[in-house]
């Protein structure tokens, strides 16, 4: 049996700055290569529909091993950049979960 690592994190911000977040992250590439990082099983965002100043993203690792990679990365740094312009609040659940 393998286990998963899943990542619930809840971007919230105002007038529409956490969607803007989420399409920049998308359009400037980072998604992309986030998924295609050695170990990611998914990685999308989802919008709330009571709440539109908040951006869901679920991301599932393999192991912690390719997160601990992951956040060794230089996307790091950007997408912290990009919650910083966008002045974003983060709310963070951690699911294991044995296939």
């Amino acid at each position: 049996m393998s286990e998963t690592i899943t990542i619930h994190i809840f971007y919230t911000g105002q007038n529409g700055s956490a969607r803007a977040f989420a399409d920049e992250m998308t359009a400037s590439g980072l998604v992309a290569r986030i998924r295609a990082e050695e170990g990611n099983l998914g990685y999308a965002y989802y919008y709330p529909a009571e709440d539109p100043e908040t951006v869901l993203l679920i991301d599932r690792w393999r192991d912690q091993g390719a997160i601990d990679a992951h956040h060794k990365s230089e996307m790091m740094s950007a997408i912290a950049e990009l919650r910083k312009k966008y002045h974003l609040k983060m709310r963070v659940e951690r699911f294991h979960n044995a296939d």
